[in-house]
């Protein structure tokens, strides 16, 4: 399990409602984890607050999605009823960026590099359900969010052999120590702690 624990001096709760906007406005790769967890007001848990809240900041800071057909797809099926009114909001306001699906050179030979490292299938059946993540982060500014944290870790372990996974940030809107809205408000930067590539024995 990841335990990255991202450190600040302002910490923000996940229930701050966030009006905050920031230069550099990042290309968010957003799984649909997200959005099957995501609920409205009335939601009771802890993970659909925080995916709801997460989506809220995207929305009212000045953050964009990227989505490509794949992931449209995904949303259409998983997506809560909240999610599917916010997806409607972001649309509105143009912060949605449609990626082409045509697949290129370059990621045709990351995939391959993934696969080869692989331990079992079991590990490259699950990274190959979500390498369109991968495809669409590498294509737009290298940010993930997701749920998915036995996939991160695989993602994690094959960076060590797939330098362009180094890179690609990865964070869980569901894991408070991550502080997720605190780093959306803070231009969603590449902090070294949040990308795949990080080592803990690099402190």
């Amino acid at each position: 399990m990841v335990k990255t624990k991202i450190t600040a001096k302002n910490k923000v709760s996940a229930k701050t409602k966030v009006t905050a906007k920031v230069k550099d406005s990042k290309r968010l790769v957003i799984d649909a984890s997200i959005a099957r967890s995501a609920g409205g007001n009335e939601a009771t848990t802890s993970c659909s607050k925080h995916c709801r809240d997460f989506l809220k900041s995207v929305l009212e800071i000045c953050h964009r999605i990227v989505m490509t057909s794949e992931m449209m797809s995904e949303w259409n099926r998983h997506q809560s009823n909240f999610a599917r009114q916010w997806r409607v909001s972001m649309v509105a306001r143009k912060k949605v960026d449609y990626l082409d699906d045509t697949k290129n050179n370059m990621v045709s030979a990351i995939s391959n590099k993934v696969e080869s490292v692989a331990v079992n299938k079991k590990d490259l059946d699950a990274m190959r359900k979500d390498f369109h993540l991968i495809d669409a982060a590498l294509a737009s500014d290298r940010t993930i969010a997701s749920l998915d944290e036995a996939v991160r870790e695989l993602f994690i372990a094959a960076s060590s052999s797939v330098g362009e996974l180094k890179s690609i940030v990865w964070v869980n809107p569901a894991k408070e120590e991550e502080q997720p809205i605190f780093w959306l408000q803070n231009g969603a930067k590449a902090e070294k702690e949040r990308q795949l590539g990080y080592r803990r024995e690099e402190k």
